[in-house]
Parts: structure tokens; sequence; C-alpha cells
């Protein structure tokens, strides 16, 4: 099943609070809204992508755990980009200084800024188009480091702000030096 958009532009235009209550009354839905208000009902992960998506959540937690250099977050969370599109990427990191300037009513909503560091992981369904746009999305907004996990390609594409992308053929481990000092992924049961 493949993410559907909605354009609801010029019809109806939902405000950042509208978006953010339409995500609260319809829990089991994962929406995400670009900057145009286009909306990306996204479907639910099959079983081979839910498990690779904790393994790869998991290692950034642990990671993150030890170092306490920041804050890990699943695919659950939502961030409001300075651009206004409302985003969740499957593992996100944000620096602490960052993290604790936030108010703590802004740590309890959608969090309103761009990650320091994304992963996109490549479901079977997934069109690789709309990833590499959102990659390069999160780039234009701040993003530091993102990876985009094609499992069926086998191959990561490294996303660095103010370089060119690199794909990375199958790798079993990937650095994510100097974002994340120390943290190194690895990604064999991604590829098994």
């Amino acid at each position: 099943m493949t993410a559907l958009t909605l354009t609801l532009e010029p019809i109806i235009h939902l405000s950042r609070q509208q978006f953010y209550q339409l995500c609260q009354t319809n829990p089991d839905l994962k929406l995400e809204r670009t900057a145009q208000g286009d909306l990306i009902v996204m479907p639910p992960t099959g079983g081979e992508t839910g498990k690779r998506n904790l393994s790869i959540s998991s290692q950034l937690w642990n990671w993150n755990e030890a170092t306490e250099l920041g804050e890990a977050f699943d695919s659950s969370t939502g961030f409001t980009l300075p651009s206004g599109s409302d985003r969740s990427p499957d593992a996100a990191w944000v620096e602490k200084s960052r993290w604790q300037a936030l108010t703590p009513e802004q740590r309890e909503r959608f969090i309103p800024l761009c990650p320091d560091f994304v992963v996109e992981l490549r479901s079977p369904s997934d069109a690789l188009a709309p990833l590499q746009q959102k990659m390069q999305e999160y780039l234009d907004n701040g993003c530091h480091l993102g990876w985009l996990i094609d499992r069926k390609q086998r191959q990561v594409t490294v996303y660095r702000l103010g370089q060119p992308a690199e794909v990375i053929e199958a790798p079993l481990k990937l650095s994510a030096e100097p974002v994340l000092v120390g943290f190194c992924l690895n990604l064999k049961k991604i590829w098994d």
C-alpha cells in the first residue's frame, strides 16, 4: 500500500494548530503535511519494515543513552520544519542544546525545528522519488545528515548539508561522524 496525497488548497487551509488537532483526533492515522498544505496519509508498515525500523531506532537510542549528546526520536514523532511542513522521519536525533532551548509546551507538540539527523527506511511499497524529495527537504530546512536506506536496492544514500548526495552499495556499517560522534549503524540486520 502506498502513501496517499490529498491536496486541500485552495478549498481548505489547515493551520498548524488545526493539523495538530487533526492528528490528535485520528491517532491511528500517520499523517504528514507538505509546506504547500497537502496531506500525506502513510499506511502502516509491514512486519519486515517494522522490525528494521525498530533496529535502527534502537541503535540510535542506545548510542544516545550512552553519550547523552541529544535526544533520539522514533517514527511517531512529528517535526514542524521551518518551511511549514510537518514530517515524521523513521528515526531522528536533535542535538542537546537545541532540544533544551525548547519550552515544555513545544516539546509536547510537534517539535518546531528540523532534526540534526534523520533516517528514512524505504518500504517495499514506497516510491523512491518522494523519499528523495523528502530527504532534500530535510537538508533545505537545516538537517546536517540524513540516510535514505533502500533495502530493496541494498544501498544507502547519504545526504550531508552543503554536499551532493552519496550512494553507498550495501554497507555493513555506516558512521554518522562528525554529526553524531561515535555513532555507527550496524546494517547487517537491515539487509538480512
